[in-house]
């Protein structure tokens, strides 16, 4: 399939670069891509172009016929671009889910990679607790998810760690 994506673009890249470019020729090609693509992105927007590249393709479509279709070319190129271009690093890596200590030290704005103090997670509830309060014009919701975050991290810090 790669090397068919290559081609399509190959094609794209021709008809785009054209100073007029031949619209019955942009009718096959999206054709050719809605029928045949296996990547629903293209072939919804090679199918979404069609209508506008039939009509530029008459002999009587204006400019801004010409300037609708062009355009419609350039996002069936965008999504063949965007499939061709190689993806380096760690992009399409599933995302880690958190542990709800994790989740916890998130909400309260702390470091997710040491240990801390209970000093270090009372001073970052207060923080946050003095702007969420509901009688400082914060919302009750948050700050009973802030409260609960603070209660989970510091019951963890009081259970002895011979017992864990």
């Amino acid at each position: 399939m790669d090397r068919q994506l290559a081609e399509w673009k190959l094609e794209l890249d021709r008809l785009w670069s054209a100073h007029a470019p031949d619209y019955d020729e942009a009718v096959r090609l999206a054709l050719w891509i809605a029928g045949s693509s296996e990547e629903e992105m293209l072939r919804h927007a090679a199918s979404q172009a069609l209508p506008i590249l039939r009509r530029a393709a008459h002999e009587d479509a204006d400019h801004a016929m010409h300037d609708a279709a062009r355009r419609r070319l350039g996002v069936i190129r965008e999504v063949l671009s965007a499939l061709t271009t190689p993806q380096f690093g760690r992009r399409n890596a599933p995302l880690k889910t958190l542990t709800p200590e994790e989740r916890c030290r998130e909400l309260l704005g702390l470091p997710l990679d040491r240990r801390l103090s209970q000093n270090e997670i009372h001073c970052a509830y207060k923080l946050l607790a003095k702007r969420a309060h509901p009688d400082a014009g914060g919302n009750a919701e948050a700050f009973l998810r802030i409260s609960a975050a603070h209660d989970v991290l510091m019951k963890e810090r009081r259970i002895p760690s011979r017992y864990r």
